[in-house]
């Protein structure tokens, strides 16, 4: 077994496709031992199919489901060495005057039950395994969670939490295990759904004509990137070779910051 991850156990929540998946796919490539948890059920066949991943069904809002996800993962490798989580939903840019007090209440439950507690109840669950391996945590939080204009307020205010998050974890949880985000910017090849609460579950980010080319119009790099170019983010931060690094975020966005 070889590579920057070589035999790291990994637990992977949202493993299915986008980022998720690309995460899946590179921390194998890079010797990783790899378990998966997603909630859709093709999505599932799909991880199986691809061979050396332990796959769990479930849901990662809740307590049991990913439970049972960890414990999958810990009679498989007898241990854990690194948690990512890729969960997310989307509110397609509605903005707080656009909602109706009903739609502000149930899309806030849902959007930072999804994008903020999600996170919180994996970690929790993977504590006393990453305490005992000196592990680290990788959370996915956004470009949404820098600057304002990349999603709706319900969006933008659970990814400017989940960057809290990760600072909050990095500190309390330091030295024992390292916590670290990736903001990744736009991205094409995702199946990120939207909000239930809003009647936008059926509805994807990426399902825009012309999505690729309205991201490289606004990155400075004129870039339409890939789940792919965002998971050797994930990867680097997973390795030894960020071991000095904690409550930091890696930017694969374009050039978010110094766009013209």
């Amino acid at each position: 077994m070889s590579g920057r991850l070589a035999g790291k156990r990994t637990l992977v929540v949202g493993a299915g496709s986008g980022i998720g998946r690309a995460v899946v796919d590179a921390f194998l490539a890079d010797g990783a031992l790899v378990a998966a948890m997603e909630l859709d059920a093709d999505k599932c066949e799909g991880l199986a199919a691809a061979g050396d991943v332990v796959v769990t069904r479930g849901d990662a809002t809740s307590w049991t489901d990913t439970g049972a996800a960890l414990g999958a993962t810990l009679d498989a490798f007898g241990g854990l060495d690194v948690l990512v989580n890729c969960v997310g939903r989307f509110d397609f840019y509605r903005g707080l005057g656009s909602l109706t007090r009903e739609e502000l209440d149930a899309s806030f439950d849902e959007g930072f039950l999804v994008n903020v507690k999600s996170h919180l109840i994996s970690v929790h669950a993977a504590l006393p395994a990453l305490q005992a391996s000196r592990g680290s945590v990788v959370l996915t939080v956004s470009t949404s969670g820098f600057y304002p204009g990349r999603g709706g307020i319900v969006y933008v205010a659970s990814k400017f939490a989940l960057r809290g998050v990760v600072v909050s974890l990095a500190h309390e949880l330091a030295p024992l295990v390292r916590v670290n985000g990736v903001a990744p910017g736009g991205t094409v090849g995702t199946d990120l759904r939207g909000l239930a609460a809003l009647g936008l579950g059926g509805r994807r980010l990426d399902d825009g004509a012309d999505r690729a080319e309205e991201l490289r119009s606004r990155t400075a790099l004129e870039v339409a990137l890939t789940p792919a170019d965002h998971a050797a983010s994930f990867v680097f931060l997973a390795s030894d070779a960020a071991r000095g690094m904690t409550g930091e975020f890696l930017h694969p966005d374009g050039g978010a910051s110094v766009r013209r």
